[in-house]
């Protein structure tokens, strides 16, 4: 498979999505090997500021690799983390989660990681626009998430749920998951 982007923790987190979907969820050993094809970040300088943007980042990616490589792969994907709002009682909500938009044989699908709030603290008095650029975590201990989750979660481990969430939508009702491993 194809993925757009370098980073190590997007490249092992879509492997371990596929290797779980079908090493664990269907029981049939394939081969997984990912390819990375390097593209520029995007330079927004910090998270992307709503899943619409999010999406249409990753989408625009993955549509990109398939548009220049053709039919060398069976997958291509992109992947990309955000952020998004909630407003609940004239309280602003900040959440941050991987999504990941998978191309294949049998069409296109999105999956996301779940959610993790960031603190109202650390972010107490900044305005909407600058949220995005004063998250805490650092590529090197696992991102955002890792530091929010006290490094039970990672940016990886991310991208991984996001990727398994993608192929499940896209192989629902056409292959039949049959767990048989406990993890």
């Amino acid at each position: 498979m194809a993925v757009a982007g370098s980073a190590s923790d997007k490249l092992l987190g879509v492997r371990e999505g596929f290797l779980r979907y079908f090493h664990d969820g269907l029981d049939r050993p394939v081969p997984v090997v990912v390819v990375p094809h390097p593209e520029a970040e995007a330079g927004h300088g910090g998270l992307v500021y709503s899943d619409e943007e999010t999406l249409i980042l990753a989408r625009q990616r993955a549509y990109r690799l398939r548009s220049s490589l053709g039919e060398t792969y069976h997958f291509y994907a992109g992947v990309e983390g955000g952020l998004h709002s909630i407003e609940i009682e004239n309280q602003t909500h900040y959440f941050v989660h991987s999504w990941a938009v998978l191309l294949g044989v049998a069409g296109e699908a999105w999956g996301s990681s779940g959610s993790i709030e960031i603190p109202g603290r650390l972010i107490e008095g900044l305005e909407d626009h600058q949220v995005p650029l004063s998250v805490p975590g650092t590529r090197r201990r696992g991102g955002l998430i890792s530091s929010l989750t006290g490094h039970l979660e990672t940016r990886r481990s991310a991208v991984a749920q996001a990727t398994l969430h993608a192929l499940s939508t896209l192989f629902y009702g056409i292959l039949e998951s049959r767990p048989v491993r406990r993890r």
